[in-house]
C-alpha cells in the first residue's frame, strides 16, 4: 500500500504502525529504506525476515535529529562531532560505540552502532512522529528514538529509488510512504569512528575530501586498518545486483564487443559515458551522465529498467578512477562481483 508521503495523515499512519511493531517503507534521499524500531529486537527481525539478510549484518539506525545519538551511541569522538555538524542531516552514516543494552539485533550483536540523519522531508517528519510522547490511549504506546532501516530491497539486490520499487521488491501490503524519486540515488557514506581516527567503510556521496575539509584528519580506508573493523551495511564484497549479469569494461573493450557481435547481438544492455555503434536493433543502448552525482542518481534505476527490458548481460563503461567517481564505483564492482 503506497500512501502520499506529504500527506500528514499518512505520516501519523505510518508512525502508528512502527511504534507498534510494524515494518514501512520509507524515502530518504540516498534510497528507500525497509524501517522498524531500532529498539524492538521482534520488528527488526521482522526486517531481516523480509530481506532475507543474515541477521549478523548490521543495519543503519536513522534519527531525527543529532540528539538522537545519546539514546544510541555512548561516545561521540570530536572529530565524529564535527561530521556530524558538517554534514546532518544528509547521506552520511557514523558507526560509534554502542550503548549497553540498546538496539543489539539492529547492529548484529556489535558493540558499535550506525546512526545516520536523513535529510529527506518525510523520513524526518515520520521519525519526529515516532519519538513523539506517549499516547496513553493506545495500550503499550511509546517513543521510538529511532528506526532501522536498510534499503527495501531483497537481500544483495538493486536498492529500490521509487515507491514502486518498494512495492515490485517486497509486495503490496507494506505500507510505504512515496516521497518521490530519491535525490541521491545510492547509498550513504559509512564513516567509522570507533578507532580514534574515520576510516571510511563504503563510499557514497560524501567523498573523502568532504571528509578531511569538516574534521580535519584524512580518513583512512578499510584495508589500512583491516583489524577490529566493524562489520557494516552494504560492505559485502558482492551487492547491489540486478538479475542480469554485469560486467565492467572499458570503452574500447565495449566496442570490440560490439562490433564482433555485430547485428546478431541480443538480450545486452549498454551502459557507458562514449557513444558507441553497433548494427544491431535488439541491444538496449544508454548513454551514461558524465557528472558522478548525475549517474549516481539515476543508477539503480536504470539496472532496474535493465531488468525490466529482460536483457541478460549488462555491460557498463567502467566509471573514471577519480574521487567524485568513488561511490559509482563501488555500487558497480560490487553488482559485477554477484
Amino acid at each position: 500500500m503506497i500512501l502520499d508521503g506529504n500527506d500528514p495523515t499518512a505520516i501519523a499512519a505510518a508512525a502508528r504502525a512502527l511504534r507498534s511493531g510494524a515494518l514501512v517503507g520509507l524515502p530518504t534521499e540516498t534510497v528507500y529504506g525497509l524501517a522498524a524500531n531500532a529498539g524492538s529486537d521482534t520488528a527488526v527481525a521482522r526486517i531481516f525476515a523480509a530481506k532475507g539478510r543474515p541477521s549478523d549484518h548490521p543495519l543503519i539506525v536513522h534519527v531525527a535529529d543529532a540528539s538522537g545519538i545519546a539514546h544510541f551511541a555512548r561516545d561521540v569522538p570530536a572529530f565524529a562531532q564535527k561530521l556530524v555538524d558538517a554534514f546532518w542531516p544528509g547521506p552520511l552514516t557514523l558507526i560509534l560505540p554502542r550503548l549497553p543494552g540498546v538496539a543489539g539485533a539492529a547492529t548484529g550483536g556489535q558493540d558499535s552502532v550506525g546512526l545516520r540523519c536523513p535529510a529527506h522531508p518525510v523520513a524526518h517528519a515520520l521519525l519526529v512522529a515516532c519519538a513523539a510522547p506517549a499516547d496513553d490511549s493506545v495500550p503499550g504506546d511509546a517513543p521510538v528514538w529511532g528506526v532501522a532501516a536498510p534499503s527495501a530491497n531483497r537481500f544483495g539486490r538493486v536498492s529500490p529509488t521509487t515507491a514502486r520499487h518498494v512495492q515490485d521488491e517486497l509486495g503490496e501490503q507494506l505500507l510505504v510512504l512515496d516521497g518521490g524519486p530519491c535525490q541521491v540515488g545510492i547509498e550513504s557514506t559509512i564513516v567509522d569512528c570507533t578507532r580514534g581516527v574515520p576510516v571510511l567503510l563504503r563510499p557514497g556521496g560524501i567523498t573523502r575530501e568532504q571528509i578531511q575539509q569538516a574534521c580535519g584528519i584524512k580518513p583512512l580506508s578499510r584495508d589500512d586498518l583491516p583489524s577490529l573493523t566493524p562489520r557494516a551495511s552494504g560492505t559485502l564484497e558482492a551487492h547491489y545486483a540486478p538479475n542480469a549479469k554485469v560486467r565492467l569494461m572499458d570503452a574500447k573493450a565495449l566496442q570490440t564487443g560490439l562490433d564482433l557481435l555485430g547485428a546478431d547481438a541480443a538480450h545486452i544492455a549498454v551502459y557507458s559515458r562514449t557513444p558507441l555503434r553497433t548494427p544491431s536493433a535488439r541491444l538496449v543502448l544508454r548513454r551514461m551522465p558524465d557528472d558522478a552525482a548525475a549517474a549516481a542518481h539515476q543508477l539503480f534505476a536504470v539496472l532496474r529498467g535493465f531488468d525490466e527490458q529482460g536483457v541478460k548481460l549488462i555491460w557498463v563503461e567502467a566509471p573514471p578512477a577519480t574521487p567524485d567517481w568513488e561511490g559509482v564505483r563501488d555500487r558497480l564492482q560490487r553488482a559485477a562481483a554477484a
